[in-house]
């Protein structure tokens, strides 16, 4: 019998398929690029769109959209150095933009914090500074004076000193937030716990088992509690309570 040939899938029209041939990504590449450029620009910056960050304190804009593409390139383009062995710093300007867009985009939340409220700066070395606050309202972030923290105390002393603080150079710190580095390459100090804490959480997680729980009923609700429990105790004790993805 003759083999068969499965029928080609079909493509819709307009739509770009992956490239298969070593030559072609980087044309593909090219070329999807400019098509995102060119529906960018015909939006313009202020027009409004969906983004899967709804509830941070990032617009949901195609201005918006545009900055986060251009921290995933400068992001992927570190990977693409790691690969070849000659990792270099991102620049100083795309670096402290990532933290800013990153924390704006990623951190904030009107998840409910499930711990005591605290705060933790974080210090770039070319002069910007920011304040992640966490508590029943969820984690906001506030852009801090340059120079320094408010007021320029050290983390945890006087009413106004975060409880923890994270310094580096202006590209370590969206490397350490994006996962590239480890945390440990920032200068800590003040409560460690609490900066483990809010590295580890996931509120999407957390919202989606609470969700799942109350929409069970009476037997259902408490069996999908028991469940939970045990993993949360665990997490707990190790002072993780799950692990935020990231790019």
């Amino acid at each position: 019998m003759g083999r068969h040939t499965p029928p080609a899938k079909s493509v819709s029209k307009g739509a770009r398929c992956t490239p298969r041939e070593r030559e072609a990504p980087l044309a593909w590449l090219t070329a999807s690029t400019q098509q995102l450029l060119d529906a960018l620009r015909e939006a313009g910056q202020d027009r409004g769109c969906w983004t899967c960050w709804g509830t941070s304190q990032s617009p949901q804009t195609a201005g918006a959209v545009a900055r986060h593409q251009l921290q995933e390139i400068s992001l992927h383009t570190y990977d693409a150095q790691i690969a070849m062995g000659t990792p270099q710093p991102l620049p100083d300007e795309v670096a402290l933009d990532g933290v800013d867009e990153f924390l704006f985009t990623c951190s904030a939340t009107t998840s409910p914090w499930p711990h005591k409220p605290g705060a933790v700066d974080r210090h770039a070395a070319a002069g910007r500074s920011w304040r992640l606050s966490v508590s029943a309202g969820g984690a906001r972030i506030t852009r801090l004076p340059t120079p320094g923290t408010m007021p320029a105390t050290t983390a945890g002393e006087g009413p106004d000193a975060a409880d923890a603080s994270l310094r580096g150079t202006a590209s370590a710190p969206v490397l350490a937030l994006h996962g590239r580095t480890p945390m440990d390459s920032l200068k800590l100090e003040g409560d460690r716990h609490l900066v483990h804490l809010r590295h580890a959480w996931d509120p999407d997680k957390e919202d989606a088992a609470m969700r799942h729980i109350h929409g069970a009923s009476g037997a259902g609700k408490a069996a999908r509690l028991r469940v939970l429990q045990p993993a949360w105790r665990i997490r707990k004790r190790s002072g993780f309570a799950g692990s935020r993805s990231t790019t």
